[in-house]
């Protein structure tokens, strides 16, 4: 309860020295620094983190592609197998009835 009670009179008191910072021309000028560097900060991680997911859409869009062929691939040589097959048993019973 101790370090509840520290915490949330942590977090007051930051807000009053923020309130106090603020009143003075150069302490506003800080605190407007401030803001500009934590926004360029969130701007990169934002940017950087909307590549990386363009980044993976693009691995997942190349890992479908190449499911796709490979699926297409194993479904034409089954058809050719059945193909295959199905000739070798015409050709084996023509060969029984001759």
């Amino acid at each position: 309860m101790k370090n509840a009670f520290w915490f949330v009179l942590g977090i007051a008191g930051g807000f009053v020295a923020a309130h106090l910072v603020n009143k003075d021309p150069r302490g506003h000028e800080v605190l407007a620094e401030v803001d500009a560097r934590i926004s360029e900060f969130t701007e990169r991680i934002g940017d950087a983190y909307r590549a990386q997911e363009a980044k993976m859409e693009g691995l997942v869009a190349d890992a479908k592609t190449a499911a796709s062929d490979a699926l297409d691939s194993a479904k034409d040589a089954v058809a050719d197998a059945a193909h295959a097959v199905a000739d070798a048993a015409e050709d084996g019973a023509a060969r029984l009835t001759d």
